[in-house]
């Protein structure tokens, strides 16, 4: 059984989107979408129900730093019937494109 794997350019991902960030804690630090909730991907299983909880219904727009990890965390979700969508480039190219990006510290952000 073959699978596409559901992706949005940077571009199509709403201001208010539901942004679910599966980078480790210091690519997090670095800087991330205002709003997202971050749940790195190596306590992803133990965290689901949070994430599904977070997510109510809505699309969740699974971010990574490039798109490797966060397409695997989007199959799961899509198999485990969670609506949601791979950001094709991640963090990269939401950087690229100039979407706004927080730290929770006065430095500015950038994708590490």
């Amino acid at each position: 059984m073959s699978f596409a794997l559901p992706s949005v350019a940077v571009s199509a991902v709403p201001a208010d989107g539901f942004v679910l960030d599966v980078r480790e804690s210091d690519e997090w630090a670095a800087g991330h979408v205002e709003g997202a909730l971050h749940v790195p991907m190596s306590e992803f299983t133990t965290r689901l129900e949070e994430v599904t909880d977070a997510a109510d219904g809505r699309t969740a727009y699974v971010m990574c730093r490039v798109g490797g990890r966060s397409a695997q965390v989007t199959q799961f979700l899509v198999r485990q019937g969670v609506e949601a969508v791979n950001i094709d480039g991640g963090m990269l190219a939401w950087d690229a494109a100039g979407r706004p990006m927080v730290t929770d510290t006065d430095s500015p952000a950038f994708v590490l």
